[in-house]
């Protein structure tokens, strides 16, 4: 199935570029048809058949339950039966109370993998402007899956304007998001209870993201930076300290940051901190190297494109400490 059928969104086209475009305000049962998101999540029994040719005896496999899609009837996953599923309605009904009276607008929903992962996106209201009118909005992302790959998840996170580039946003130490996972009940209200006080977040994260634009770097400091970030995780055969740095990411991001990046020459962003984060987050939502946007998209947000783009954000804040 192609994104396009399974996504949807208002206003400008969202950074992937795929969706069904929306005028604002749309209630919740248009945005499930528009974002592909009008279906069941149904279980039933897992059974199957011991022996060869088709001939043989039909067993259960107790415990467990297949969760499958109610329209196409496809299979999403084979879970225990203390899975707490998620329905498509309930990630879209959390945003309910919160465009009506919180004022937040929801803008981008869809579906990846053909239903195995579920998502939201709402502008919170927030934003801030850097010098040389470098805007960046606050949202919030809503994203569950059925296939034991993801908790149900909160998260706040900021996309900046000029180049649509997203980065979430840390709470203090943590990483933002309040997670609920799927043995557990999925109690909308306890989430918003638990995100009001992260609301108070965006003032933390606009401070910070103010020091990263004042904050200049030499040259020499950005090709650090860049290999810091950029090494690949974990590549320390024969306990080799020395960790293998990918090359061709570290040339595109640097190329971004000298002013091929979107933005690359605001004044927030040109030989700055900030724009160190950005030719990373650029890179992940667009340069980096993906089987299909669909795959892109889980990657930069739940994905190993997610680490990186928190790595950078560690690793600037090192510089302004």
């Amino acid at each position: 199935m192609h994104l396009v059928q399974s996504m949807a969104y208002v206003g400008e086209t969202p950074w992937h570029g795929l969706g069904n475009k929306l005028a604002p305000r749309q209630p919740l049962e248009l945005w499930a048809k528009q974002a592909g998101m009008d279906w069941k999540i149904e279980e039933a029994e897992v059974r199957f058949v011991a022996g060869s040719g088709g001939l043989g005896s039909i067993h259960a496999f107790p415990e467990h339950k297949v969760l499958y899609r109610s329209d196409t009837k496809e299979p999403l996953s084979v879970v225990s039966n203390r899975y707490h599923v998620v329905q498509p309605s309930e990630v879209l009904s959390f945003y309910k109370d919160l465009t009506e009276v919180g004022g937040f607008e929801l803008e981008t929903a869809g579906v990846l993998k053909g239903g195995k992962k579920l998502w939201a996106l709402a502008r919170t209201g927030q934003s801030v402007s850097l010098k040389g009118r470098d805007e960046v909005n606050g949202y919030l992302l809503l994203a569950t899956a059925c296939d034991g790959t993801l908790a149900t998840t909160a998260q706040f996170t900021s996309v900046r304007v000029v180049c649509k580039n997203t980065l979430a946003i840390a709470l203090g130490d943590s990483d933002g998001a309040i997670k609920v996972p799927h043995r557990s009940q999925f109690d909308p209200d306890a989430v918003k209870r638990q995100l009001g006080i992260a609301i108070s977040s965006w003032a933390e994260f606009m401070y910070r993201m103010k020091a990263l634009s004042e904050r200049t770097v030499r040259p020499e400091t950005a090709e650090a930076y860049f290999r810091r970030v950029l090494a690949y995780p974990g590549n320390t055969a024969n306990d080799d300290p020395v960790t293998a740095t990918n090359e061709r990411a570290v040339k595109v991001a640097a190329e971004l940051f000298s002013g091929r990046g979107k933005g690359s020459d605001l004044a927030s962003a040109s030989g700055t901190a900030w724009g160190l984060v950005n030719s990373i987050t650029e890179f992940v939502d667009h340069q980096r190297r993906a089987r299909s946007e669909d795959h892109r998209l889980d990657a930069a947000w739940f994905g190993a494109g997610a680490t990186i783009k928190q790595k950078a954000w560690d690793e600037a804040l090192r510089l302004v400490a």
